[in-house]
């Protein structure tokens, strides 16, 4: 569907984007319940429309985490010396000042990492401590989510951060375990 957002832009909604299509007794193997399933698009639209516009704010906060980014990208890349060269330099210059606009049109703090804490602090309130997951005993689609937006900074100052100034570790650490587990090769 066509719609305008906030900002007078005209985008395309995708109406079942957080719905998936399963039958009754599928969707009670998987949720257990309606009240599960809707947690679980509620948290997996968060991700996408609030968490991951957090994340280059944050990891190209200041020139120098900006070239710490782009180093990592250069060398985790198949660049050449001057390729490499220049994506680092010109790449890291044109994300910071794109950080600051997405900053600025995203409406966060002075100090985005106020932010970043916030939104895990909130998604960990929401897991609460009764359950390891927001799946319950399994990650589900919402856990999986979020994880992805933030394994992106894995290696960054943004990530280490994060893990220090929040409470967000012990739980990204069990859908990393998680993954690990469940995937063919383990």
């Amino acid at each position: 569907m066509k719609a305008v957002n906030d900002q007078g832009k005209e985008v395309t909604e995708f109406g079942n984007k957080y719905w998936l299509m399963l039958d009754e007794k599928e969707a009670q193997q998987v949720y257990g319940g309606k009240e599960a399933r809707t947690e679980e698009m509620k948290w997996r639209q968060w991700a996408d429309d609030w968490l991951v516009h957090l994340i280059s704010p944050n990891v190209y906060r200041t020139p120098t985490e900006a070239l710490a980014s782009f180093d990592y990208i250069v060398r985790e890349g198949k660049f050449g010396a001057v390729e490499g060269a220049v994506a680092k330099y010109m790449g890291a210059a044109a994300m910071y000042l794109i950080s600051k606009r997405l900053k600025s049109r995203h409406h966060l703090q002075d100090n985005v990492r106020e932010d970043l804490y916030e939104a895990a602090n909130k998604w960990v309130a929401a897991v609460g401590k009764d359950r390891p997951f927001m799946g319950g005993q399994r990650p589900n689609l919402a856990d999986l989510a979020v994880y992805g937006v933030l394994r992106v900074m894995e290696g960054l100052d943004a990530f280490d951060d994060l893990m220090q100034h929040t409470h967000i570790q012990p739980w990204y650490l069990r859908v990393e375990r998680a993954i690990t587990e469940a995937s063919p090769a383990h």
